[in-house]
């Protein structure tokens, strides 16, 4: 049996989405800044394209911009902010300690650049206190930055509390919604988001391709110099193909959200009951206010990456946290945000099913995690010391 339970990392490109690529590679190939009729063919397709997602998530289609995805988004946005802050003598960003990298090495930069960063507790239950941010926000903050669901442990963030008390503060307000789009409702009107990231490769679109969502009020910089592609805002040939991909993807994405969701929160249940059996194991963040299909997971005594391999050895496609940081022998940030420890910390398992799992994958895959867990168990020298009184149990 071969089970993909890393959809967090990346997701098949749907057969919609491919559909919708194809003509464009092979017939609708014109540049869209030419002037001649193949060019304004592709011109109006990427038009098209973001009328449909700006539809999606309630904004109007000149607050679009097609990026190559989640990372320069986060980067754009961020730098944007900093740099109208710094020009009106606010030089202070908010956010969480436990923000994707795109997010928090860009603050590290801006740092160095003479930035004062705030990162908020998110506490055990990986969920951020809008009354802490609240209290956090001064006279000189010119950006919150707070994703909308979390990449590794998948809990959901009070997003439209959080952007409510942004604007009531006079505060930007960006959410970094890569996991999150395709997913969840979402509409940066009635959420009070004044910027968004998404990346199509997470709902079954193709890689490469994202979009941010930036307010009419929101003057962006320029990210990367060149042409006049995107109004000005970002430089370089459209990727034509991969934007009407996106677009397609999405509306696939949002017109079964229900149906696909209820299948996923109904697996995502089950696994998290069946992997609880498992002695010294916790559940990784809020069990109730996480997106439909993400399962986080430490167990003692034992390290995930050999649990990974294992699992991989029967079929089981998984990982133990970001995709972006798979090669570091570290243990999460993520996860010693939320107050495990190293030790506890290094057997970690995500698991992010997709709306065609099944019941039998789902029951495989429990009884797969428990027969490798006792395995790696049965020979680990920190499960003997646990199991004989030489440490302590953490959880």
């Amino acid at each position: 049996m071969k089970i993909y339970a890393d959809n967090a990392a990346t997701t098949r490109v749907s057969k919609t989405a491919l559909d919708a690529m194809i003509p464009v590679f092979t017939e609708m190939y014109g540049n869209p800044s030419s002037l001649y009729s193949l060019g304004q063919e592709a011109k109006e397709a990427i038009e098209n394209a973001r009328e449909e997602i700006a539809g999606i998530i309630g904004a109007e289609p000149r607050e679009i911009i097609f990026t190559s995805g989640g990372s320069e988004s986060d980067n754009h946005a961020i730098r944007s902010a900093a740099e109208l802050g710094k020009k009106n003598g606010k030089c202070h960003i908010i956010s969480s300690a436990f923000e994707h990298h795109a997010v928090l090495h860009t603050l590290k930069r801006l740092e160095k650049e003479g930035f004062e960063v705030t990162l908020l507790d998110v506490h055990e239950n990986g969920i951020v206190d809008p009354k802490e941010l609240e209290n956090a926000i001064r006279p000189d903050t010119c950006l919150v930055t707070v994703m909308c669901a979390n990449n590794e442990i998948g809990t959901l963030q009070p997003i439209r509390e959080i952007g409510e008390i942004c604007r009531n503060k006079g505060v930007l307000f960006h959410t970094d919604a890569v996991q999150a789009v395709g997913h969840i409702p979402i509409n940066v009107k009635t959420d009070n988001i004044d910027m968004m990231s998404a990346s199509a490769h997470k709902f079954h679109g193709p890689k490469g391709i994202g979009f941010l969502y930036a307010s009419k009020k929101v003057r962006l910089s320029n990210l990367i110099e060149g042409g006049a592609q995107e109004s000005g805002r970002r430089a370089g040939t459209e990727n034509v193909p991969e934007i009407i991909g996106m677009a397609a993807a999405l509306k696939e994405a949002v017109s079964n959200m229900e149906e696909n969701s209820k299948v996923m929160c109904e697996a995502r249940d089950r696994l998290i009951e069946g992997l609880s059996e498992i002695p010294h194991s916790a559940l990784n963040g809020d069990r109730d206010k996480r997106l439909p299909g993400n399962v986080n997971f430490c167990f003692e005594g034992i390290e995930g990456e050999s649990l990974l391999l294992l699992l991989d050895d029967k079929g089981i496609s998984a990982s133990s946290g970001s995709a972006c940081t798979s090669g570091s022998l570290d243990p999460s940030h993520v996860l010693l945000a939320i107050g495990r420890i190293h030790d506890v910390a290094h057997g970690s398992l995500r698991l992010s099913i997709g709306e065609d799992i099944t019941k039998e994958e789902t029951e495989y895959i429990i009884k797969s995690v428990k027969e490798v867990v006792e395995y790696l168990r049965s020979f680990s020298p920190v499960w003997r010391d646990l199991t004989t009184g030489k440490k302590q149990f953490i959880l």
